[in-house]
Protein backbone atom coordinates (compact mmCIF):
# COMPACT_ATOMS: atom_id res chain seq x y z
CA UNK A 1 0.00 0.00 0.00
CA UNK A 2 1.37 3.37 -0.97
CA UNK A 3 1.55 6.17 1.56
CA UNK A 4 0.03 9.53 0.68
CA UNK A 5 0.81 11.29 3.95
CA UNK A 6 4.03 12.82 2.67
CA UNK A 7 2.44 15.69 0.74
CA UNK A 8 1.60 18.73 2.82
CA UNK A 9 -1.72 20.50 2.36
CA UNK A 10 0.26 23.60 1.44
CA UNK A 11 -0.56 26.99 0.00
CA UNK A 12 -0.18 27.54 -3.76
CA UNK A 13 3.13 26.35 -5.18
CA UNK A 14 6.12 28.66 -5.11
CA UNK A 15 8.71 29.15 -7.85
CA UNK A 16 10.98 26.77 -5.96
CA UNK A 17 8.22 24.14 -5.91
CA UNK A 18 7.82 24.47 -9.68
CA UNK A 19 11.59 24.12 -10.31
CA UNK A 20 11.78 21.25 -7.84
CA UNK A 21 8.87 19.45 -9.51
CA UNK A 22 10.50 19.86 -12.91
CA UNK A 23 13.81 18.50 -11.57
CA UNK A 24 12.06 15.48 -10.04
CA UNK A 25 10.44 14.77 -13.41
CA UNK A 26 13.86 15.10 -15.12
CA UNK A 27 15.49 12.69 -12.69
CA UNK A 28 12.78 10.10 -13.32
CA UNK A 29 13.12 10.56 -17.09
CA UNK A 30 16.93 10.20 -16.85
CA UNK A 31 16.38 6.78 -15.26
CA UNK A 32 13.81 5.83 -17.90
CA UNK A 33 11.23 5.04 -15.21
CA UNK A 34 7.48 5.37 -15.44
CA UNK A 35 5.56 6.83 -12.51
CA UNK A 36 4.61 3.25 -11.64
CA UNK A 37 8.25 2.14 -11.51
CA UNK A 38 9.20 5.11 -9.33
CA UNK A 39 6.21 4.38 -7.07
CA UNK A 40 7.47 0.82 -6.58
CA UNK A 41 11.00 1.98 -5.80
CA UNK A 42 9.99 4.78 -3.43
CA UNK A 43 6.90 3.35 -1.72
CA UNK A 44 4.93 6.45 -2.73
CA UNK A 45 1.74 6.44 -4.77
CA UNK A 46 1.74 7.43 -8.44
CA UNK A 47 -0.72 10.25 -7.72
CA UNK A 48 1.53 11.67 -4.98
CA UNK A 49 4.55 11.55 -7.29
CA UNK A 50 2.61 13.08 -10.17
CA UNK A 51 1.33 15.95 -8.02
CA UNK A 52 4.86 16.65 -6.75
CA UNK A 53 6.33 16.64 -10.28
CA UNK A 54 3.60 18.99 -11.52
CA UNK A 55 4.07 21.26 -8.46
CA UNK A 56 0.41 20.94 -7.59
CA UNK A 57 1.46 20.80 -3.94
CA UNK A 58 4.56 21.42 -1.87
CA UNK A 59 6.48 18.20 -1.06
CA UNK A 60 7.29 17.41 2.56
CA UNK A 61 10.70 16.54 3.97
CA UNK A 62 9.62 12.87 4.17
CA UNK A 63 8.71 12.75 0.46
CA UNK A 64 11.95 14.43 -0.59
CA UNK A 65 13.95 12.10 1.66
CA UNK A 66 12.42 9.04 0.00
CA UNK A 67 13.11 10.39 -3.49
CA UNK A 68 16.65 11.39 -2.53
CA UNK A 69 17.20 7.81 -1.39
CA UNK A 70 15.97 6.47 -4.72
CA UNK A 71 18.12 8.92 -6.69
CA UNK A 72 21.22 8.67 -4.42
CA UNK A 73 21.32 12.34 -3.45
CA UNK A 74 21.22 14.30 -0.22
CA UNK A 75 18.33 16.72 0.19
CA UNK A 76 20.75 19.64 -0.12
CA UNK A 77 22.08 18.25 -3.39
CA UNK A 78 18.57 17.96 -4.80
CA UNK A 79 17.62 21.47 -3.69
CA UNK A 80 20.87 22.88 -5.05
CA UNK A 81 20.11 21.35 -8.46
CA UNK A 82 17.15 23.68 -8.85
CA UNK A 83 19.26 26.74 -8.11
CA UNK A 84 22.06 28.49 -9.96
CA UNK A 85 25.67 27.40 -9.30
CA UNK A 86 26.44 28.37 -5.69
CA UNK A 87 28.86 31.20 -5.08
CA UNK A 88 31.94 30.72 -2.83
CA UNK A 89 30.50 33.24 -0.35
CA UNK A 90 26.84 32.94 0.47
CA UNK A 91 25.52 35.90 2.45
CA UNK A 92 22.90 35.26 5.12
CA UNK A 93 20.21 36.96 3.04
CA UNK A 94 21.04 34.69 0.07
CA UNK A 95 20.89 31.38 1.94
CA UNK A 96 17.96 29.30 0.73
CA UNK A 97 15.29 28.51 3.25
CA UNK A 98 12.85 25.65 2.74
CA UNK A 99 9.89 25.02 5.01
CA UNK A 100 7.82 21.92 5.63
CA UNK A 101 4.79 23.56 7.22
CA UNK A 102 3.04 20.26 7.86
CA UNK A 103 5.77 19.05 10.22
CA UNK A 104 7.03 22.36 11.64
CA UNK A 105 10.49 22.02 10.08
CA UNK A 106 12.49 24.92 8.61
CA UNK A 107 15.77 24.19 6.80
CA UNK A 108 18.36 26.84 5.88
CA UNK A 109 21.09 25.77 3.48
CA UNK A 110 23.99 27.70 5.04
CA UNK A 111 26.70 26.07 2.91
CA UNK A 112 25.06 24.16 0.07
CA UNK A 113 26.72 21.31 -1.83
CA UNK A 114 29.34 22.34 -4.36
CA UNK A 115 31.24 20.41 -7.02
CA UNK A 116 34.47 19.06 -5.61
CA UNK A 117 33.33 19.35 -1.99
CA UNK A 118 31.82 16.51 0.04
CA UNK A 119 30.44 18.53 2.95
CA UNK A 120 27.54 20.86 3.47
CA UNK A 121 26.18 22.86 6.39
CA UNK A 122 22.49 23.15 7.28
CA UNK A 123 20.63 25.05 9.98
CA UNK A 124 17.47 23.29 11.13
CA UNK A 125 14.60 24.58 13.22
CA UNK A 126 11.89 22.39 14.68
CA UNK A 127 8.75 23.97 16.11
CA UNK A 128 7.55 22.99 19.56
CA UNK A 129 6.26 19.41 19.37
CA UNK A 130 7.67 18.78 15.86
CA UNK A 131 8.50 15.14 15.16
CA UNK A 132 10.02 14.05 11.82
CA UNK A 133 10.91 10.49 10.84
CA UNK A 134 12.94 9.40 7.84
CA UNK A 135 12.65 5.76 6.78
CA UNK A 136 16.14 5.71 5.24
CA UNK A 137 19.10 8.01 4.63
CA UNK A 138 19.27 9.69 1.23
CA UNK A 139 22.76 8.19 0.85
CA UNK A 140 23.69 5.12 2.97
CA UNK A 141 26.61 5.80 5.30
CA UNK A 142 26.06 9.55 5.27
CA UNK A 143 28.23 11.19 7.93
CA UNK A 144 26.41 13.72 10.11
CA UNK A 145 27.53 16.03 12.92
CA UNK A 146 24.57 17.59 14.71
CA UNK A 147 25.17 20.54 17.07
CA UNK A 148 22.24 21.92 19.08
CA UNK A 149 22.28 25.73 19.27
CA UNK A 150 19.05 26.26 21.24
CA UNK A 151 16.53 23.96 22.86
CA UNK A 152 16.37 20.21 23.31
CA UNK A 153 16.48 17.70 20.47
CA UNK A 154 15.86 13.95 20.58
CA UNK A 155 17.53 12.09 17.72
CA UNK A 156 16.90 8.39 17.19
CA UNK A 157 19.32 6.43 15.01
CA UNK A 158 19.90 2.66 14.87
CA UNK A 159 17.25 2.16 17.55
CA UNK A 160 18.95 4.44 20.11
CA UNK A 161 17.52 7.79 21.18
CA UNK A 162 20.03 10.53 21.96
CA UNK A 163 18.70 13.46 24.01
CA UNK A 164 20.68 16.59 23.16
CA UNK A 165 20.60 19.90 25.03
CA UNK A 166 21.96 23.29 23.98
CA UNK A 167 25.64 22.94 23.08
CA UNK A 168 25.60 19.13 22.74
CA UNK A 169 26.90 17.47 19.55
CA UNK A 170 25.97 14.08 18.10
CA UNK A 171 28.29 12.44 15.51
CA UNK A 172 27.11 9.47 13.48
CA UNK A 173 26.95 7.68 10.16
CA UNK A 174 23.40 7.12 9.00
CA UNK A 175 22.54 3.66 7.69
CA UNK A 176 18.86 3.27 8.57
CA UNK A 177 15.78 5.11 9.82
CA UNK A 178 16.19 8.30 11.86
CA UNK A 179 13.86 10.47 13.88
CA UNK A 180 14.24 14.13 14.90
CA UNK A 181 11.96 15.33 17.70
CA UNK A 182 11.75 18.70 19.41
CA UNK A 183 11.88 17.45 23.01
CA UNK A 184 11.80 20.74 24.91
CA UNK A 185 9.14 23.27 25.81
CA UNK A 186 10.04 25.57 22.88
CA UNK A 187 11.58 25.57 19.41
CA UNK A 188 14.84 23.71 18.77
CA UNK A 189 17.56 25.15 16.54
CA UNK A 190 20.58 23.14 15.41
CA UNK A 191 23.40 22.97 12.89
CA UNK A 192 23.86 19.84 10.81
CA UNK A 193 27.17 19.22 9.06
CA UNK A 194 26.72 16.55 6.37
CA UNK A 195 29.63 14.75 4.67
CA UNK A 196 28.95 12.40 1.78
CA UNK A 197 30.82 9.08 1.90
Amino acid sequence: MKRDDVIAPAPPSTGLDVRLGARLAELRAEQGWSLGELAERSGLSKSTLSRAERAETSPTAALLNRLCGVYGRTMSQLLSEVEAEPAPVLRAAEQRVWEDRASGFVRRSVSPPHDGLRGELVEGRLAKGADISYDRPPVPGLEQHLWVLDGTLAVTAEGTEHLLDTGDCLRLRVWGPTRFRCAGPGETRYVLAVVRP
